[in-house]
C-alpha cells in the first residue's frame, strides 16, 4: 500500500510538473491575444478622444456634470471610438503592411485575424451605442454613430485613398468628441460646443501634415495621396503654416465670445506662439526631425489647450 501510494504521489507530481508549463503558456498566449486586440483599438488615440469629450462635458454645465451621463457617456464614446479604430485597422491592413509606422500592427503581422477584428468592432460599437442611447440620450448616440460612419467609411474608405484634402474634409469626424460630450450631459448642441469642434477641425491639418512630411515616402509607397506626396514638401509646409495661423485665430474665439477668461487667453497665446514658431521653422528651415517634433508638439498643444479651458472654467 505504501509503495503504491508513493507511486501514485509520484505520478501526480509528474503530471503537475507537465501541466504547469502548459497552463503558463496558455495564459501567456491569452494575454498576448488580448493585448493584440487592445492594440487594434488604438488606446492612445482613444484616450485623447475621450479626454476632449470629457472636457466638453465639464464645459457644458456651470457646476459638475451629472455622474450618470459623465460616466456612461465617456464609456460609450470610448467604446465606439475603439470600434472605429478597429474598423480602420481592418480596412487599411494591406496599407499598414507597407508602412514602417504601422507594419507591426496586429493584422499585418497575423496576430489578429480580420474576423476577430470585425467581431471586436461589432461588439464594442454595439455596446457603446446602446450605452449612449439608454444611459446618456438618443441625440448623443446618433451623433456618435454619425461620427463613426464619418471616420470609418467616409474618411477611411472614400477620402483617404482619393484626395490629398482627406485630412481637411475628413477632419470633421475627428473634431466631434467635445460635441459628443456636450450633448451627453445637456441633450443639446450649443454654439460653444461648435467652437470646440472648430478648434480641433483647424488643428487637424497641421497636425497630420507634419506627420506626413516626415513619413512622405511611406505614404507614397502605400499609394496614399497625402499632400506632400501629391504637391511636394514646400507646398505642404506652406499649408501647415497657413492652417496654424488659422488655428491661432480660431483658438481666440472662446475668449472673444465670453466662453473663457484671461487664464485661457494667456495659456492659448503661449501655446499658439510655440506652434507658430514650429510652423515658421518648418517652412523656412525644413528637416524631417523638425517635422516629427512639430507633430509631437501638436498633440501636447491640443491636450494643454483643453486643460486650460477646463481650469479657466472652474478655478478662475
Amino acid at each position: 500500500m505504501t509503495k503504491n501510494a508513493g507511486a501514485l504521489a509520484g505520478s501526480a507530481a509528474a503530471r503537475n510538473l507537465i501541466a504547469t508549463p502548459v497552463t503558463a503558456g496558455t495564459r501567456g498566449q491569452l494575454q498576448f491575444r488580448w493585448s493584440q486586440l487592445l492594440r487594434l483599438c488604438k488606446p492612445r488615440v482613444v484616450s485623447l478622444i475621450v479626454f476632449t469629450a470629457v472636457i466638453g462635458m465639464f464645459l457644458a454645465v456651470p457646476g459638475l456634470p451629472p455622474a450618470g451621463p459623465l460616466l456612461f457617456g465617456s464609456l460609450g464614446i470610448a467604446l465606439v471610438a475603439a470600434a472605429a479604430a478597429a474598423v480602420n485597422c481592418l480596412i487599411e491592413r494591406e496599407i499598414d503592411a507597407k508602412m514602417a509606422r504601422t507594419r507591426a500592427r496586429p493584422l499585418p503581422t497575423g496576430s489578429a485575424t480580420p474576423l476577430q477584428t470585425l467581431l471586436l468592432a461589432s461588439v464594442l460599437g454595439g455596446a457603446g451605442l446602446l450605452c449612449l442611447y439608454f444611459e446618456a440620450n438618443p441625440l448623443t448616440m446618433w451623433l456618435t454613430l454619425a461620427t463613426f460612419l464619418g471616420y470609418a467609411v467616409i474618411y477611411t474608405v472614400l477620402l483617404k485613398p482619393l484626395t490629398p484634402q482627406n485630412i481637411v474634409i475628413g477632419g470633421l469626424s475627428g473634431a466631434m468628441p467635445p460635441v459628443l460630450g456636450w450633448a451627453a450631459v445637456t441633450g443639446t448642441v450649443s454654439s460653444n460646443a461648435l467652437l470646440l469642434l472648430l478648434i480641433i477641425f483647424a488643428w487637424t491639418p497641421p497636425h497630420f501634415w507634419a506627420l506626413a512630411l516626415y513619413r512622405k515616402h511611406e505614404y507614397a509607397k502605400a499609394g496614399i495621396p497625402m499632400l506632400p506626396v501629391t504637391h511636394g514638401d514646400r507646398f505642404t509646409r506652406l499649408h501647415v503654416l497657413l492652417y496654424t495661423i488659422i488655428l491661432a485665430a480660431v483658438t481666440l474665439m472662446p475668449f472673444a465670445s465670453g466662453m473663457s477668461g484671461y487664464f485661457y487667453l494667456v495659456s492659448v497665446l503661449a501655446l499658439d506662439t510655440v506652434f507658430l514658431y514650429f510652423a515658421i521653422r518648418l517652412y523656412t528651415d525644413f528637416s524631417t526631425a523638425l517635422a516629427a517634433r512639430t507633430f509631437r508638439y501638436s498633440i501636447l498643444y491640443l491636450s494643454c489647450l483643453f486643460a486650460a479651458l477646463l481650469l479657466d472654467h472652474y478655478l478662475l
